[in-house]
């Protein structure tokens, strides 16, 4: 698989450094050696301004320290200082010249003698802002330096000097510099260019040697090529790697070729016995379908089986439970048939007295009422026990009032439920109606309901079942069946569901109930069931499938 192609090159990367490295110090000291120089001849220009302003005060000071008396004598100083003034003549790069009087008794000084030089244009009054002069200022805009100077004796102000030269010679000094340091660095680069592009390409001819080397060796794959030694250490140790390398690969490739022919002979073995393996795989693998459609056949057989004797065990104990309420209604009927017996022959004797006949009524009501509610009972018990069977042989959907089921369920189960001391609690609304079937919920239930009986509540003698119903937000039926029971083992957790688990094996358990269960959730009511239990702090079962509602 090839690489994409790189931008760079070592020769590209090696010009590039030196040029940025040799460029980048030769700017950076060019800067601050440029600065420096500038600020040195700058700094040198304003001290020769300072200095001849400072002369200029000083040869003037004696004509200023004498104060003129009268109009001549104050035009003969003025005459004095522009003659003074025009011995700036010799300084060439001195533009105009002022003097001005002192601020006295804060009278605005006046010039009284100004020098322009022949080539240059005058130079406006600085009396009014002569406070911005007092230092040095160099106007790069005009290439001029501007300073006005005090003219002092004995600490007493007698005017000021004011001096304006060109510095054109500074900015063509800082031009010329910069000139020749631009043609330096250019040259620099230029020759670390050259020196770049020698060593580059150095460095790159032995990769592209040792490059081309190792794609002639891909090609023909002939890896008894070897390299030859380079004039750089670094490389030599590269090669020597690559040498080393090529060498095993050799070696590698010569071990399995002779394994390839090796296995070629063993595969030529291998295919008989596969084929005859083959013959008898296919053999016992129709055996083992037969016998796995076999198992199913017995295992629905079972789970059949296993329906039919917990209806059975219901009838059985609703039978009995049927014949209470029918025995205390015979009897009570019989004791009514002795009773009418005697009133008829006292009747017929006319020896009934009111006293017996009104005994006799009130027995009769008695009996009446005790044949009532018996036979009322047992047609209650009948019903249920009806409706608990045909749903239970039924997988059509049947609008049911859950509570309803729930109790019709429990009523089936009466025989069992009243020979222990446990309390079952539905918690459920008596308006909740919905479309379901009816049997596999009911079957659910007594499954649920004698796993409790069986297994929970063996050692424990007043047992609770909690049986809650509520409908989801997502118009599912959602029950939670829970009792405070010894709770699952570890061990059968994760396979309550599997058929044939039990704890009760060899002790008349069939490990169906929970996989009957299973299977009627997810299967016959299209739902899901979720299982949490701890050993010794009894079981959850959540059971959720959807159902169409009926609003009451």
């Amino acid at each position: 698989m090839s690489l994409s192609a790189a931008r760079l090159s070592i020769k590209s990367i090696m010009i590039w450094l030196v040029i940025v490295v040799s460029g980048s110090a030769m700017l950076l000291s060019t800067l601050v050696t440029n600065y420096l120089q500038h600020a040195e001849v700058k700094e040198q220009l304003l001290q020769n301004v300072r200095s001849l302003a400072d002369m200029v005060a000083s040869n003037v000071r004696p004509i200023m320290a004498v104060t003129p008396t009268d109009l001549d004598e104050e035009m003969n100083r003025s005459d004095q200082l522009a003659n003074m003034l025009q011995g700036l003549d010799s300084f060439p790069d001195v533009l105009n010249a002022h003097i001005y009087s002192a601020l006295i008794n804060g009278q605005t000084p006046q010039m009284l003698a100004l020098y322009t030089k022949s080539t240059s244009t005058a130079a406006k009054s600085k009396i009014n802002d002569m406070a911005r002069y007092f230092t040095a200022r160099l106007d790069e805009d005009n290439q001029v330096i501007e300073i006005i100077r005090p003219i002092n004796i004995e600490e007493q102000t007698l005017g000021y000097v004011y001096v304006r030269m060109s510095s054109e010679s500074f900015f063509s000094y800082v031009s010329g510099t910069r000139m020749v340091q631009v043609a330096t660095i250019v040259l620099i680069i230029i020759a670390a260019f050259l020196v770049a592009l020698k060593y580059g390409q150095m460095l790159a001819n032995p990769i592209q040697d040792t490059n081309l080397m190792l794609q002639k060796v891909a090609r023909s794959r002939d890896y008894s090529l070897r390299f030859s030694a380079s004039n750089v250490r670094e490389y030599d140790h590269m090669l020597d790697s690559i040498n080393i390398l090529l060498s095993r690969v050799e070696e590698y490739i010569s071990k399995q070729q002779q394994a390839e022919r090796e296995l070629q002979t063993l595969n030529s073995r291998l295919e008989e016995e596969v084929n005859q393996r083959t013959i008898a795989l296919k053999s016992a693998n129709n055996e083992l379908i037969q016998t796995l459609e076999k198992l199913h056949q017995f295992q629905r057989q079972i789970v059949e089986n296993e329906k039919m004797a917990s209806l059975g065990d219901m009838v059985a104990g609703v039978a009995h439970e049927v014949n209470t309420p029918i025995g205390l209604g015979i009897t009570a009927s019989t004791m009514m048939l002795d009773r009418l017996a005697v009133i008829d022959q006292q009747f017929k004797d006319k020896t009934l007295k009111a006293s017996a006949m009104e005994r006799f009524i009130n027995e009769s009501r008695e009996n009446l009422n005790i044949i009532y509610r018996n036979l009322d009972r047992a047609a209650q018990l009948i019903s249920s026990f009806k409706q608990v069977a045909v749903d239970q042989t039924s997988e059509e959907a049947r609008e049911v009032n859950v509570k309803q089921l729930i109790e019709e369920t429990l009523m089936s189960m009466r025989p069992r439920l009243k020979k222990v001391t446990h309390t079952i609690n539905i918690d459920c609304s008596e308006t909740l109606n919905v479309m379901c079937k009816a049997g596999p919920l009911n079957q659910i239930l007594i499954n649920l309901i004698m796993n409790s009986l069986i297994h929970a509540f063996e050692t424990v003698e007043n047992g609770k079942i909690d049986v809650i119903a509520r409908l989801t937000d997502d118009q599912k039926l959602k029950i939670i069946y829970k009792d405070n029971g010894s709770g699952i083992p570890t061990s059968i957790k994760k396979r309550i569901f599997d058929p044939f688990v039990t704890t009760k094996r060899g002790q008349g358990g069939s490990g169906l109930g929970m996989h009957l269960v299973f299977n009627l959730v997810t299967q016959a009511l299209n739902g899901n069931i979720k299982l949490e239990s701890e050993e010794g702090n009894g079981v959850e079962f959540t059971l959720t499938f959807p159902v169409t509602v009926k609003k009451p």
